[in-house]
């Protein structure tokens, strides 16, 4: 059973970040302390992009879509680059994204953050996360690294992509359960690509680029996923890679 605890937040220095939710302080007048966080007014994304029975929904434009990506991708190279030992910060998911009044993405919850020790290349935890976005190593070893942040982010990637919950009973006939991963892959590998993309950003219509630039993400997404997390990539590389993939759209990011 994967488990979630609180534990310490890292140094201030991590709300320093313009896409880390900005801690403010803490409120000592309630019956318990609460915790002050700037506003996010957009919601999270996982309310973005998956509450579409309400009236008030409005599709995500796949540009908007990868900025997200490219600003949350910027925030996990913080935590594993910025800090004297590595963070990982082991729950990365569309829950914890939040979007403020211009939908500039900010990562959220940091409760299960841990720090790689000194020399070492993993830090060993008690299993902990979002069940779906939890690196397959880690499932099985409760060992985590920076390429299990990598894995984590490849699955939100494919959340941006598909706008599909992580589980659903609707991706089958027989009515199981089915699981987005295998899913995606299963559609790559029968050449069904539009099958898996987003059906409101089809509805965008076409323009120059943007066939290759949802190609290119999926691509980066499945490398993210790899089984081994040696044939992962870091998180720079990531981040880089998105970076240029939204320059062909919208200048620099």
């Amino acid at each position: 059973m994967i488990q979630k605890k609180v534990g310490t937040w890292p140094s201030m220095k991590l709300c320093m970040h313009r896409n880390v939710l900005k801690f403010l302080g803490c409120c000592l007048d309630a019956n318990y302390p609460l915790l002050v966080f700037e506003t996010a007014q957009n919601k999270t994304l996982a309310d973005r992009i998956y509450d579409r029975a309400y009236a008030q929904f409005q599709p995500m434009p796949w540009k908007t879509r990868l900025k997200i990506a490219a600003d949350i991708a910027h925030a996990v190279v913080y935590l594993h680059t910025a800090f004297q030992r590595p963070i990982v910060h082991r729950d990365i998911n569309p829950y914890n994204v939040l979007l403020d009044e211009h939908d500039k993405a900010k990562l959220f919850d940091f409760s299960l953050c841990v720090s790689i020790p000194e020399g070492e290349s993993h830090v060993e935890e008690i299993l902990t996360g979002t069940f779906g976005f939890v690196a397959p190593e880690s499932m099985e070893t409760s060992f985590f690294s920076e390429k299990s942040d990598v894995y984590s982010f490849g699955v939100l990637l494919l959340v941006l992509l598909t706008g599909q919950r992580l589980f659903t009973f609707s991706r089958t006939e027989n009515g199981d359960e089915d699981y987005l991963v295998p899913y995606v892959k299963s559609q790559i590998e029968n050449n069904r690509f539009e099958e898996i993309v987003d059906r409101c950003i089809l509805a965008e219509g076409t323009w120059l680029g943007k066939e290759q630039q949802l190609k290119a993400v999926i691509c980066l997404a499945i490398l993210c996923i790899n089984d081994s997390e040696e044939e992962r990539p870091t998180m720079i590389e990531v981040a880089k890679e998105l970076r240029n993939i939204y320059r062909t759209a919208n200048g620099p990011c």
